[in-house]
């Protein structure tokens, strides 16, 4: 056996994930997250397929089908994926695909899971190939390969794993290889949240952190917030500095009003930088279409960025539209800035037949 070779249980020790990530997780977890299904708010459909899934699961003494968690950054996924841990009364680990560098990475975390415990992987779209390969096995037969030696003399030793859970989370479903997407036995799209379901989340935030905060302002609050709870509690956090020091420490509506406009916030929820990105369609490229790279440069923001957090909403709410050839603004992206449309609109323009 070759010497140079390492060994399991340094693996295990130099891993990715270490003995003490669950309790630094603990001392770092933020306190808005919900820890049950009951608690979690909106995605109605997905908690009642999922809490079938996890009382069915509980009942056999099994572990939780692998489950991939699929929606736009900020809607609730590594809570969600608490939550399974959680419901399952399981152990839970957490990494993201870019930290795992090597396949002894993966090995070392793999081989140190425990019966029935939930594994999560964020940003699994960013998944080297290698250790794609070694994960098919893992998630079908609980097993993993390790080579063993170089040269002549390797020869492969499957070591064998716990039954555990594998929750993997996604921005980018397009991105993940057909293989390993196949390997899900349980899939869960998150949509945004419309504005009743993020006043409730509101809510609930504002008692969790005493915040006194009037109705009326939570509502107008929720539809400033994108359809996302991440983007709901932070604004909230600062409203709630902005009526500390310029108010008597109550939110009203005349104080999400005033932080909307010191934020650069509108009504829509669209922030300085959504703006941008429509106005630079409109005046640099005659409303578009314009392509995804161009665009990123055009105003100065990264493609992930552009594609992951701008464009999504700005579909959503009907400003911007993908084509084939481009990113193209709306007749309601011309009417939020007040700019004249001196375009023909219809869609059928400049196809050949």
């Amino acid at each position: 056996m070759d010497t140079n070779q390492p060994d399991l249980h340094e693996l295990i020790e130099n891993s990715v994930i270490s003995s003490s990530f669950q309790e630094e997780g603990d001392r770092q977890e933020n306190i808005l997250r919900p820890k049950l299904l009951k608690d979690f708010q909106g995605q109605q459909r997905l908690k009642d397929n999922l809490a079938v899934f996890v009382q069915a699961a509980r009942e056999r003494k099994e572990p939780l089908d692998h489950t991939f968690l699929i929606g736009p950054p900020g809607l609730g996924k590594t809570t969600l994926a608490s939550i399974i841990a959680n419901e399952m009364e399981a152990e839970i680990r957490m990494t993201s695909a870019p930290a795992l560098e090597k396949p002894k990475d993966l090995a070392g975390i793999l081989t140190n899971v425990t019966e029935g415990s939930v594994f999560f992987i964020d940003e699994i779209h960013r998944l080297k190939p290698a250790l794609e390969e070694m994960l098919y096995i893992a998630m079908e037969d609980f097993e993993i390969d390790w080579v063993i030696g170089q040269g002549p003399a390797a020869r492969t030793m499957r070591i064998p794993l716990p039954k555990f859970t594998l929750v993997g989370a996604t921005t980018k479903a397009g991105s993940v290889s057909s293989p390993l997407s196949s390997r899900f036995g349980i899939t869960c799209h998150i949509e945004f949240y419309n504005e009743k379901e993020l006043a409730n989340i509101i809510k609930r935030s504002a008692q969790i952190m005493d915040i006194h905060i009037e109705e009326e302002a939570i509502i107008l609050l929720s539809r400033c917030s994108r359809g996302t709870p991440r983007i709901a509690n932070r604004l909230l956090r600062r409203l709630r500095d902005f009526a500390s020091v310029m108010g008597d420490g109550i939110v009203t509506t005349a104080v999400v009003e005033h932080g909307m406009e010191r934020l650069g916030i509108d009504a829509n929820g669209l922030e300085m930088q959504d703006r941008n990105i429509l106005r630079t369609i409109i005046e640099f490229y005659d409303g578009g279409p314009v392509g995804a790279e161009t665009l990123s440069i055009s105003v100065g923001e990264a493609i992930e960025s552009l594609e992951d957090f701008y464009e999504p909403y700005l579909i959503q709410k009907g400003y911007l539209k993908r084509t084939p050839r481009g990113r193209m603004t709306t007749k309601l992206a011309y009417e939020l800035l007040g700019l004249p449309c001196k375009r023909n609109m219809d869609e059928n323009q400049g196809i050949l037949f």
